[in-house]
């Protein structure tokens, strides 16, 4: 591979683009996933599903995004308006696009659903027979949990948890003791089902009828107050602040300080209230008050507070007969029987060749049999691993407490900072620790990000030399979780390279030794050298369109936020390189605008599974030595390049690049089904809804869908 010398000083973005604003380009991702519950083409229960993906991303949006920007703009300073401003448009985004989501599924899907005989009745839809069960469920399983709170100076406002369903009641009459305490609070304990299937005598033969639990409080709310009258009532519920605050700097044990932190964070500080569109003005306002929270951040919403919950429903629907299906059809993942036979040693396999995987078009299984292998075979010494988001329930956790446990050096770096994951990784490396694992918990002020596990195993030596030691890697693009790799598009890559396996013990000497070493060879790491490299790179694309030499860009990532990253872009496309962005999520570079990024093209692919791989591929010139593509745990954002511990890896196996080029970019690329076009103000258009979807064709190319099962749809996280 040949390079040109190219500037690597720090740039700064170009002087004459203003960036878009991040917190719009979120909501513009949720509209493009919102997009999906519109499809005709799309079955009718996964429809639903977008529906509630929408609504667990904007949680999390409302969490982390909305509260940073929330408080930010509470400390302005008096009279400085425009950070309250740009929080008041965002707010007005925020709330069209709920409203939007709301009307979808009143208007769009609740009669679809209706139509296949799946109907979610009111109290006043049901029967007398209906009515009646209702009445003994709510008596059986629901009251008995149920304890409404009188508010006055004795009952003060009760604690409210995150995201949490409550009653807010005004009250008649006077109370058991003479008084007029007009308001009262029924919190409603998240251990109840929020949807419940009516038995099938109780529905219309073909019909399957479902009620939920809000209205099943409602219509008994009465009940619960003896000798008053429920005058006006709303559902109601809280989203707070859930960034856990933790000085690593000031503190002797991370772990513990954060599981100290999990038992506060559902009472963090509020912002967002969502009401039901009835709920009277002076009640509003009373919970306002209570929350501390400007008028902007309440959301009255004409139907269930919450929408994520109706993944319950979406659980309990048996698929009616007749056409069309209302879920997608299952797609069983390949196994690369070619280049790992079943049964075959995987260790025997990968001294012949690297290989790579490509999720969920192929299995995800291979990964764990490696592990799986490796556990069993007595003579492998030592495995280390990161752990960023492997689930509560993992059999690569599993694998690990196994192979402690069987006497070998265990190693895992276990990232308890993983957002809304940090629980369960609490939990895993308390449970490796007690088996003896060593676990470290990654570097203070970064996040380990990196998807990496490293084998090593005794083998016999050339021509009878004795025992050497040999090392197995696998790194990948996404986390090592079976359930998502089914749901996620990314690559894994095995490889027996002494320089890669070599780098990769690299990486996890430093994280544990914090020892600062030379550069590694072949894997490029943040905070370290990954944002020069790729710079670099940019700069030399640029340098080699000044000189008319070929010039192209094409990155596949989750996001683009990055200052620096998008100026370097900026100037080589006005250097004349040519440059393709696939950014599934947040991009704030305007692309297309004239003398500035107009040979700049975005587009963000949504489709049934969740686009997660990241791939970044620059030519330079004319020949197969003037390209580079990398693979990375890594996006284009400032967080992960200077703040978190990532991993990028060249592909140099030329059949290996071709085939990456060949199913990550150019599918993508000439994709006229899933694509969404990037406009110069931010927003999106989607030219088309027929013709080649990319990761349909992934799917024929590896296997055919097997018809009737659960749908991979997914919000996800990183």
């Amino acid at each position: 591979m040949t390079e040109d010398p190219v500037e690597t000083s720090a740039t700064s973005p170009a002087p004459t683009l203003t960036l878009l604003n991040r917190e719009r380009a979120i909501l513009e991702f949720n509209r493009r996933v919102l997009a999906q519950a519109r499809r005709e083409d799309v079955p009718l229960l996964e429809r639903l599903r977008y529906i509630t993906i929408v609504s667990s991303n904007l949680d999390e949006f409302f969490e982390v995004r909305f509260a940073d920007a929330l408080e930010l703009a509470r400390e302005v300073a008096p009279g400085h308006v425009d950070g309250m401003r740009e929080l008041e448009a965002v707010a007005v985004e925020a709330h069209a696009l709920i409203e939007e989501q709301y009307r979808l599924f009143n208007e769009d899907i609740t009669p679809a659903l209706g139509q296949r005989g799946i109907r979610v009745v009111n109290h006043a839809e049901r029967n007398e027979r209906q009515r009646e069960w209702v009445a003994q469920f709510f008596e059986r399983e629901v009251r008995p949990l149920l304890l409404p709170i009188g508010l006055d100076p004795a009952h003060p406002f009760p604690q409210v948890a995150n995201k949490s369903l409550n009653f807010i009641v005004k009250l008649g009459g006077r109370n058991a003791f003479g008084r007029e305490t007009s308001i009262a609070i029924v919190k409603v304990p998240r251990v109840l089902p929020r949807v419940i299937k009516l038995p099938a005598t109780h529905a219309p033969k073909g019909e399957q009828h479902f009620v939920l639990l809000s209205s099943v409080i409602r219509a008994h709310l009465q009940e619960l107050f003896q000798g008053r009258v429920v005058e006006f009532f709303s559902q109601f519920r809280v989203t707070r602040d859930s960034e856990l605050e933790v000085d690593e700097d000031d503190i002797k044990n991370l772990r513990q300080a954060l599981r100290s932190g999990l038992t506060t964070r559902h009472f963090g500080r509020a912002v967002r209230l969502e009401v039901v569109d009835s709920c009277p003005r002076d009640l509003y306002q009373l919970l306002l008050q209570q929350f501390e929270l400007p008028e902007m951040a309440l959301h009255r919403v004409n139907g269930p507070v919450n929408l994520v919950r109706l993944t319950e429903l979406i659980d309990h629907v048996s698929d009616p007969e007749g056409n069309p299906p209302i879920r997608f059809p299952t797609f069983d993942p390949a196994w690369p029987e070619n280049r790992l036979p079943r049964n075959a040693s995987m260790f025997d396999e990968l001294r012949k060749r690297d290989v790579l995987l490509h999720h969920p078009f192929e299995s995800f299984e291979p990964v764990v049999e490696f592990l799986r292998q490796a556990v069993d075979d007595p003579d492998v010494l030592a495995i280390k691993q990161t752990i960023y988001r492997t689930g509560a329930k993992s059999v690569l956790g599993d694998l690990l407490v196994q192979a402690a446990q069987r006497g070998k050096e265990v190693m895992v770096v276990v990232e308890l900072k993983a957002r809304f994951d940090e629980e369960a990784n609490i939990n895993w490396a308390e449970r490796l620790e007690a088996v003896g694992a060593q676990v470290v918990y990654g570097i203070v002020g970064f996040k380990t990000h990196a998807k990496l596990l490293l084998v090593t195993r005794r083998e016999p030596g050339p021509r009878g030399s004795g025992a050497v030691m040999r090392r197995y890697v696998h790194m990948s693009t996404g986390n090592y979780n079976p359930r998502t790799a089914r749901l996620y598009t990314d690559l894994g890559y095995f490889s027996a390279d002494p320089v890669l396996t070599a780098d990769a013990d690299q990486v996890f000497q430093q994280i544990a030794s914090v020892t600062r070493m030379k550069p590694p060879k072949e894997l490029l790491t943040a905070p370290f050298q990954l944002h020069r490299r790729m710079l670099a790179h940019v700069r030399q694309v640029a340098y080699a369109a000044r000189a008319g030499r070929p010039a192209r860009i094409v990155a596949k990532i989750n996001a683009l936020t990055d200052p620096e990253l998008i100026a370097a872009l900026v100037q080589a496309g006005q250097a004349g390189a040519d440059i393709d962005l696939i950014v599934r999520g947040a991009c704030q570079l305007p692309p297309g605008v004239p003398g500035l990024t107009d040979r700049i093209r975005v587009r963000s692919v949504v489709g049934r599974f969740l686009e997660h791989s990241r791939v970044c591929y620059f030519r330079w010139g004319p020949t197969d030595d003037d390209e580079a593509l990398y693979l990375s745990s890594a996006d284009w954002m400032t967080r992960n390049m200077i703040r978190r511990i990532e991993v990028a890896w060249p592909l140099r196996d030329p059949a290996l690049r071709q085939r990456v080029i060949d199913e990550c970019l150019v599918p993508y690329l000439h994709d006229t089904r899933d694509a969404w076009i990037q406009q110069p103000g931010g927003g999106y258009v989607r030219p088309h809804t027929q013709g080649i979807s990319a990761q349909q064709a992934l799917m024929v190319r590896y296997g055919p869908a097997v018809p009737t099962a659960p749908s991979t749809a997914s919000s996800g996280q990183d």
